[in-house]
């Protein structure tokens, strides 16, 4: 799901009424300034001595062109090393090639500029691209220029001692030396193979973005093969232009051929070997990590997933030994940050271990059962630092450390969100609370990162419970400003439920930025209700476990569940008017609401929904539902096209014509199901649109719509909500920046 293509000027758009408006409000803000990330220090790098810090990051907080900044960690000064409006001398990216604007949906990357960049080993010189064009900048002199190079390039990277570096042009790895002059060092005249690059699967999926690694002594590296002749293909049109030809998409459908994925070590001397494993056994290639000398460490995985490899390849020879196992009956979770080599050569990982998620030294547990490990940051002189939940409070995530001589230490446990960079002594961390109005990226013990982003024009009046018997995390907002204790009658308030619901991805946590558009919403006149069921992440293994072959179930019963105890909380809550909205997954579950309990929800809006679990990929839908041609049941039972003849509340389906993570035949399948039933919906197409939707206009008056949608739905007149709640304008209550957390429903993962 993604959002992408940066806007250059801003015009005044149009209300749905068709008038002009002067007066900034929320919905328009948002779209502006992409949720309220603009202008966010991001994508941060901290050089090994801990004296650098480079990051990403736009003027202000509607600028969607990145510049490049570094942070002298000493004096706290920060420097301009990249502006594109100097290099390229415009704001078009016109020129973006085809696998850049891919990279940008997989990562749901929003903005344009330097949106991405790599540096070499003492991160002294970064390279990144513009309009596919190769640029380096010199981190300590803060000069930037073009090497111009046979292109359009892609995910340009400095070998460790910034001598040259190597690039991606269509299906080629290249090499480039600073001089201008380059060559291939890996290519095929077979369209359907790429080297360097992630296949579909590894950058959705995986979260692996890249296909190549340098060699520590920058005299080889290690590469991705990709040959996606293997994969069906599916073509993805545009009607509203009609003398365009489709396109053409690699969809690696659940149950059906992935790309085949293998890995190569290239020496630039021509010399190529392949690193050899039992790729019949374990296709998916999750991660790579060539740090040390003597041995590429290779994270494999099964097709069901049940089964996790790491080996230590010889870059001698390609050959492969195996390190560590994983195992689960259902399947084994693939760690960001993991895995990590120690100076020992110790292997670290992270795994299920008696009930949670626990950071592994050598296959073996370090963490206590206490802690659901997320992420490991890195680790410096035997010190790993890692992201963490305590179990008991999924809605905090913060900072913490293990070391052989320490044990586990709290580096920053505080309420809130948190996440972390380091490099050597430093470590920078950014943090989200509900108390305060910005999210504040500062090194540890030392200076903070300039934000230039927006404050919002809604403040969330957000009260977090434990709801019912499972203690669901949940969230109540209602409008804010002064209001009587309301009770049901005159002064009740209908409820709208704003979940995503499923894997990977929480809604309730302790930061304002996750709740900015459902008050926007509450201001309207609602009281929204916010919950994270089984499924999500930060309650261990069984929690996440329990979706197992029925994305649908749980996760529904969760929803009327967290609902009817927050009404009990809550007696303003008219649960005779309840509307629920979602997008991708959270677009599901909100059709699935109004098809299977019509009689708690009263009107759906439905989002890029999957209505056919069939049509999505194979990685995301074969972990929780197994393969359709063993598990068949699995995909029936979850199909809202199977439940299209049940519907009797209104639905609002949403869907963009360029989506290629959920394509737009789920919609159109299941629209068509609903007329075959004879059930009146509604469809609202977007052309040109993506799984994202970065247009200014397109995200402004999608917010617009499904307001007038839900009044619409259950019997509301614009004029039953307060004007203090109306739109969030610039004169009303105060605000807070947005960010983009783990956890933000702005960028959900696949599903």
């Amino acid at each position: 799901m993604s959002h992408d293509a940066p806007t250059t000027t801003r015009s005044t758009p149009k209300s749905t009424t068709g008038r002009e408006e002067n007066q900034d409000t929320f919905p328009r803000q948002y779209a502006r300034t992409r949720r309220l990330t603009l202008g966010e220090p991001r994508t941060i790098t901290v050089s090994p001595d801990g004296r650098r810090v480079v990051f990403v990051r736009s003027r202000h907080g509607s600028d969607p062109v990145n510049c490049l900044w570094l942070l002298d960690v000493v004096t706290g000064e920060e420097r301009l090393v990249a502006d594109p409006l100097v290099l390229l001398e415009e704001r078009d990216e016109a020129g973006l090639p085809a696998v850049e604007r891919t990279r940008r949906e997989r990562a749901r990357e929003q903005a344009g500029g330097v949106v991405a960049y790599a540096t070499n080993r003492d991160v002294t010189v970064a390279a990144f691209t513009l309009a596919g064009r190769v640029f380096v900048a010199g981190l300590l002199s803060g000069q930037a220029r073009e090497v111009t190079v046979d292109g359009p390039a892609f995910d340009p990277r400095p070998d460790p001692d910034a001598r040259r570096f190597a690039y991606v042009s269509g299906g080629a790895l290249r090499i480039g030396e600073l001089d201008g002059t380059s060559r291939a060092l890996a290519h095929e005249d077979d369209p359907e193979v790429t080297w360097g690059s992630a296949d579909f699967i590894a950058a959705e999926e995986m979260g692996r973005s890249r296909g190549y690694w340098w060699a520590p002594d920058g005299s080889a590296l290690v590469a991705t093969r990709v040959d996606s002749s293997p994969v069906g293909r599916w073509w993805i049109a545009d009607p509203s232009q009609p003398d365009r030809p489709p396109t053409e998409v690699a969809y690696p459908a659940a149950g059906t051929a992935n790309a085949d994925v293998s890995l190569w070590i290239l020496g630039l001397d021509g010399a190529r070997r392949e690193v050899v494993w039992d790729r019949s056994a374990l296709p998916y290639l999750a991660d790579v990590d060539w740090s040390e000398p003597s041995r590429i460490l290779v994270v494999a995985q099964s097709r069901d997933q049940r089964r996790l490899v790491v080996m230590a390849a010889d870059p001698a020879t390609g050959v492969t030994r195996e390190l560590l196992r994983d195992e689960d009956d259902t399947w084994v979770e693939l760690v960001p940050g993991t895995p990590q080599a120690l100076a020992d050569g110790r292997v670290v990982t992270a795994g299920d271990r008696d009930g949670s998620r626990r950071l592994l030294v050598a296959g073996q547990p370090v963490t206590p059962t206490e802690l659901q490990v997320r992420s490991v940051v890195g680790h410096d002189q035997g010190i790993v630092l890692f992201v963490a939940n305590r179990l008991d409070d999924p809605v905090s995530i913060g900072i913490w450390r293990w070391s052989e001589d320490a044990g586990v230490e709290a580096v920053l446990d505080e309420v809130g969100v948190h996440s972390a960079w380091r490099g050597g002594p430093t470590i920078v961390v950014r943090s989200s609370t509900l108390e305060r109005e910005d999210a504040v990226t500062r090194i540890l013990g030392g200076p903070e990162l300039t934000s230039h982003a927006e404050r919002a024009l809604v403040q969330p009046n957000v009260t977090l419970l434990r709801a019912g018997a499972a203690r669901l995390a949940t969230a109540v907002l209602l409008p804010s400003g002064p209001r009587s204790d309301a009770r049901r009658g005159a002064d009740s308030l209908p409820v709208l439920l704003d979940p995503y619901g499923g894997p990977h991805a929480q809604r309730v946590v302790s930061a304002r930025s996750a709740y900015l558009t459902s008050q926007w919403f509450a201001d309207q006149g609602f009281a929204v209700v916010v919950a994270d069921g089984r499924g999500t992440p930060g309650r261990g293994a069984a929690w996440e476990r329990a979706v197992h072959l029925d994305l649908a179930g749980p996760v529904l019963d969760d929803q009327v569940a967290a609902l009817h105890a927050a009404a009990e909380q809550h007696p303003e809550l008219d649960l005779s008017r309840v509307g629920i909205r979602g997008w991708s997954f959270g677009g599901y579950l909100a059709a699935l609401a109004v098809l299977r309990r019509p009689d708690v929800f009263h009107a759906a809006i439905a989002g890029a929904p999957v209505t056919d679990w069939r049509l999505y990929d194979t990685h995301y839908t074969e972990r929780y539902l197994g393969d359709p041609a063993t598990q068949p049941d699995a995909y029936e039972r979850t199909s809202l096209v199977v439940e299209a003849g049940r519907l009797e509340r209104p639905l609002l389906l949403i869907h963009g014509l360029a989506d290629d993570n959920v394509v737009v035949a789920h919609t159109l399948q299941l629209s068509g199901a609903l007329l075959a039933a004879g059930r009146p919906h509604e469809v609202l197409p977007l052309s040109g649109v993506t799984h994202m939707t970065p247009q200014e206009e397109v995200a402004e008056n999608l917010l617009l719509l499904q307001l007038d949608f839900l009044r619409r739905s259950l019997g509301l007149s614009e004029g039953q909500s307060p004007a203090a709640r109306n739109t969030g304008s610039s004169s009303g209550s105060p605000s807070m920046p947005g960010s983009v957390d783990p956890s933000s429903p702005s960028s959900p993962p696949a599903g």
